[in-house]
């Protein structure tokens, strides 16, 4: 088949969560279809970078755009009923290259990642059109309204009521829409679009995360994630506030190393309390994970999967986390990962698993097995072809192949976080 892969972050290279599942996806794809790939480049690094796809796929279109003007046009949103972050990305650009594309190749699937660039393809008939989800991002932005000081808390909450709406009229105009956990394909089959809906979770590359040779130190416990991105932030400073102190109390050597990139002003200040290491970006997290007795995952918002849980269980490594965090995970809580929501759990099942190395092995044996048999890629692409095989098979209108998008397209879809 000829694919046509959109994407809303260029999925080259997968450094982190918003590019795993698209490249992944397009890998594996590649192997028996011809897929050009049609997505968005931030900046110069990025842009820099993007031709390494090239080896995964048969050719790639970028739309190069710059923040100061995907912000503008997010603002330009703000008194529309058209979601803000659909503008951010939108590219006129990359919509004129799309629409080249599609007027001059005849494909055989267009596949979407993430509903903000469905509006480049929502007009197009008579292809087969799979919207992934991957996380419902509606939710999300309503979730952050819970928990943003007034008056911003209204601007997400008006941004999370636009998405919903849109995300309901776009999840009608495909042949087949899916999301990346159980929990998020409830959601998005609860709209009741009355198209086909499935789910097919994200996977982990259990041989580049696996466990370490050589011994963790019993007194280091890690948190990994983008400290540019509020959940993360969120949780770490309700961490180091509330619950890190107490384990100190306990076990005053314990080190906490917050492993991630971009850390903002107040981020970087929690390296001034004691036992808190700030890292900044590093070229590979594995040595700060396998260093480590265990990580923490405190999220109090999380949708979908957390690639940090699923990394930190491959390479052997237990997770202590929240109920919402491990909500997109297919593992057992207490069982392959701790689950504690309050303060006093975090401290007791950090505790138990510092000060009792039989409890640790156990963890750590049962979340890197439970990776093996249920978040490998493999076992997830099988899914996605048989989404792929319904989905051709459901279009059988003797419609013409060969679709165009509007230039209305820009004003009247949705966007995602």
């Amino acid at each position: 088949m000829k694919i046509l892969y959109v994407c809303h972050r260029f999925p080259f290279p997968p450094k982190r969560g918003g590019k795993i599942r698209p490249f992944n996806m397009i890998k594996h794809l590649a192997r028996r279809h011809e897929v050009i790939v049609a997505s968005l480049a931030r900046s110069a690094e990025e842009a820099r970078e993007a031709p390494g796809i090239a080896a995964y796929c048969s050719s790639f279109e970028i739309g190069h755009v710059r923040v100061a003007m995907q912000v503008a046009r997010m603002v330009a949103r703000l008194a529309t009923p058209v979601p803000s972050s659909m503008g951010y990305f939108y590219s006129p650009a990359l919509a004129r290259r799309i629409r080249l594309l599609l007027g001059t190749r005849d494909f055989d699937l267009i596949f979407v990642h993430c509903s903000s660039v469905a509006q480049y393809v929502e007009d197009v008939q008579g292809i087969p059109k799979i919207l992934d989800f991957g996380d419902m991002d509606s939710q999300k932005w309503l979730e952050y309204a819970r928990y943003k000081p007034f008056p911003l808390s209204i601007g997400y909450r008006l941004e999370g009521i636009k998405l919903l709406r849109a995300e309901k009229r776009l999840a009608r105009k495909f042949t087949m829409c899916t999301a990346t956990t159980r929990a998020e394909w409830e959601t998005l089959n609860g709209y009741g679009s009355g198209v086909p809906t499935d789910w097919f979770p994200n996977g982990v590359d259990n041989e580049y995360f696996s466990p370490a040779d050589e011994p963790y130190d019993a007194d280091t416990i890690c948190f990994v994630g983008r400290m540019d991105y509020y959940p993360n932030q969120q949780a770490m400073f309700d961490f180091c506030a509330n619950v890190f102190p107490d384990i100190r109390v306990r076990r005053p050597n314990v080190k906490l190393w917050i492993v991630g990139a971009n850390p903002s002003p107040p981020v970087k200040q929690l390296g001034d309390l004691p036992g808190v290491v700030i890292t900044g970006s590093v070229p590979d997290v594995r040595p700060y994970l396998r260093r480590s007795a265990l990580m923490v995952a405190p999220l109090k918002i999380a949708r979908g999967t957390q690639n940090k849980l699923l990394e930190a269980m491959a390479s052997g490594v237990p997770v202590v986390t929240t109920s919402v965090a491990a909500g997109g995970v297919d593992a057992m809580a207490q069982e392959q990962l701790v689950v504690a929501d309050s303060h006093a759990q975090q401290v007791a099942a950090v505790l138990q698993i510092l000060e009792h190395r039989t409890e640790r092995q156990r963890l750590a044996i049962a979340g890197r097995n439970r990776m093996l048999s249920h978040h490998d890629w493999e076992g997830s692409m099988q899914r996605l072809d048989r989404v792929i095989e319904r989905s051709v098979a459901l279009t059988t209108e003797p419609s013409p192949k060969i679709g165009r998008v509007g230039d209305a397209t820009q004003s009247t879809a949705p966007g995602c976080g």
